[in-house]
């Protein structure tokens, strides 16, 4: 009988993982939470640095699932994890001979940075908000005009110890130039600035396209924080910041303010670790055995890692990883059984 692996999370970590699982002889099981399987990148529009739309990266790996008839538990959480299986929610256990941990990331919530106002002032949205509007083909302001000014304001939930958030969540910077241009295209004629603490342009590709984004498209880059969001008596927002190149504060008003809110440790991190005995890194994340060589492994023997559940990942980055797992595994399963 082909041996048996888990993989908790249907995103496009935990997809692409069982795909190379089953292609090296493996029967994957994929146990996912959602009712259906992409994760997150179901909701995004287009990808950075490419602007390759996201279904594109997406489907195929779906059509895969569904073509090579790999089991997929959907709307099924996961209570407790082990070497060999997992517990659902109601009791049931699902036996396994190795396990992946694949269950990414949460979206930080911009409600708790209540100096900006999402949530209480009309056209303030979040990064994913923008990528769902964008998605319907209808990014337009709260009375249905197209913005002329818009801001963009990185590390929102990033790097900000006042919300228990030290880490870097390392896609903002250039998810914010992308967004930039993508506004840029569809407004031609409106003014976009984005505000930033500094710019990490790490991934191949990323410092190119911010070069691009001030060039060609002669978008404003500032840097300095919001302070504060506040409406005005014509239904604007005004924002107050600060400058810190020239040392000097500015007040402007704005059409739609874009909150680029960064990625956070899941909230069941804890009781999944604790049911295994599995260590969290200090940002609540999931800690691999060794940041080298173990990167895709836990502390326990049979307990694999994939994607963002580890620390926050570009998808590029994620899909590499989901490989990296599979393969661990397998290796771990054709020495098991030597």
């Amino acid at each position: 009988m082909k041996p048996r692996v888990v993989i908790v999370g249907g995103g496009a970590a935990g997809m692409a993982a069982a795909l190379r699982l089953e292609s090296r002889g493996v029967e994957p099981v994929i146990v996912e939470r959602e009712e259906v399987t992409g994760g997150k990148v179901r909701n995004w529009h287009k990808l950075f640095p490419t602007f390759t739309p996201a279904e594109e990266v997406l489907e195929p790996l779906c059509r895969g699932i569904v073509e090579r008839g790999i089991e997929c538990r959907t709307g099924v959480s996961v209570e407790a994890v082990s070497a060999d299986g997992v517990v659902l929610a109601g009791g049931e256990r699902v036996e396994a001979d190795a396990v992946v941990v694949a269950t990414g990331f949460t979206l930080f919530d911009a409600h708790r940075k209540q100096e900006y106002g999402y949530g209480i002032y009309d056209n303030v949205v979040t990064s994913a908000d923008l990528e769902q509007m964008m998605n319907r083909g209808s990014v337009r302001l709260a009375d249905g005009s197209a913005p002329r000014r818009i801001a963009i304001l990185h590390c929102v939930g990033s790097r900000d110890e006042k919300v228990c958030q030290s880490h870097c969540s390392k896609v903002c910077c250039i998810t914010g130039v992308k967004q930039a241009i993508e506004l840029k295209k569809m407004f031609p004629e409106a003014d976009v600035f984005n505000f930033y603490m500094d710019i990490r342009m790490f991934g191949p590709g990323y410092e190119e396209l911010y070069r691009e984004a001030q060039q060609s498209y002669n978008i404003h880059f500032v840097r300095g924080r919001i302070s504060e969001a506040s409406p005005t008596i014509n239904g604007r927002i005004q924002i107050k910041a600060e400058d810190t190149l020239t040392g000097r504060p500015l007040k402007m008003s704005i059409d739609m303010l874009v909150l680029l809110v960064g990625m956070r440790a899941n909230d069941d991190n804890a009781s999944l670790a604790a049911s295994a005995g599995l260590a969290l890194a200090p940002n609540g994340f999931m800690q691999n055995k060794d940041p080298f060589t173990g990167a895709v492994r836990s502390q326990r023997e049979g307990i694999f890692y994939a994607g963002a559940v580890t620390a926050p990942k570009s998808l590029a980055d994620t899909l590499a990883e989901a490989s990296m797992a599979a393969d661990a595994v397998v290796d771990y399963l054709n020495a098991d059984r030597r």
